[in-house]
């Protein structure tokens, strides 16, 4: 067939067509798994257009279909455009390592920005949480939590100096678990947390790249060491369109309403996590 042939042929014309689409499609989806794209927008229409020599029509085409199969989202407005709807991070309650080692099994690539590192007198609620005296000297460090270069938390920690003098002179963009496990013998063993759902105030919605508004899940903590003793106090917030809590329970299942010992007992066994930073 010559090329006036297929050109004038509707199946042709369909058949040449769609070649493109999958063409354009493919690239979409390499320029994705490259791992290169930062907080995941993708580049505008016009420029993957003009990068691969197509019209816009077919690449909004080819962006719709991949909307709808989950792949990408669209937001409008000046920050709006088509970013990449990765997966979520199980944020799991009984899981032992730290962050990094946990975001590697998930297959993520993990990373941390130090926002802040200080050492401030603890406040009535730090110290009650650490069983310490209120003014006593805490190390508080900020932190944002990436995953494949997506911001995924915003985390504070709080730990008595008492347990590192030296902290702040070491990296604290890795696992702080790790760090006070291999330079101080601080094995952390287990700890509480609480959850709650917020909405992003100005401050976090800047530094977790949100909108004002956006929900988190605003979770505290309290870990321990083997003796019980409390050894960081930390108020953590997940991005709620990119992470996802997993929490066990066990015991026998009861009927009728509990007692209010029994329920005590209960949230305390739900909340004690086995995690780690």
């Amino acid at each position: 067939m010559s090329v006036q042939q297929a050109e004038a042929d509707p199946v042709a014309r369909v058949e040449n067509s769609r070649a493109v689409r999958d063409t354009v499609e493919l690239h979409i989806k390499e320029l994705i798994s490259a791992g290169h794209l930062g907080e995941g927008r993708l580049p505008t229409e016009r420029e993957l257009a003009e990068q691969l020599g197509v019209s816009r029509t077919t690449v909004r085409q080819v962006l719709d279909r991949l909307e709808h199969d989950g792949l990408v989202y669209r937001r409008r407005g000046r920050a709006g455009g088509t970013f990449v709807n990765r997966p979520r991070v199980d944020i799991d309650f009984g899981y032992l390592a730290g962050i990094p080692a946990y975001l590697r099994a998930q297959g993520f690539r993990p990373g941390a920005h130090v926002v802040s590192a200080r050492m401030v007198p603890a406040d009535e609620t730090t110290a009650r949480a650490l069983c310490i005296a209120a003014g006593t000297l805490v190390y508080e460090v900020v932190r944002i939590r990436l995953a494949d270069e997506v911001r995924i938390s915003l985390e504070t920690a709080r730990i008595p100096v008492s347990l590192a003098p030296d902290l702040l002179a070491h990296p604290l963009d890795d696992s702080i678990y790790a760090l006070l496990a291999d330079r101080y013998g601080v094995i952390f063993d287990k700890a509480v947390e609480r959850m709650v759902a917020v909405l992003a105030d100005t401050e976090q919605a800047g530094l977790l790249g949100i909108k004002v508004g956006d929900p988190l899940m605003a979770i505290e903590r309290v870990a321990y060491d083997a003796a019980e003793q409390p050894v960081e106090y930390s108020n953590d917030l997940f991005r709620g369109d990119r992470t996802r809590v997993i929490a066990w329970a066990h015991g026998d299942v009861k009927h009728g309403e509990p007692k209010h010992g029994e329920a005590k007992a209960g949230e305390a066994k739900a909340g004690e996590a086995k995690a780690g930073r």
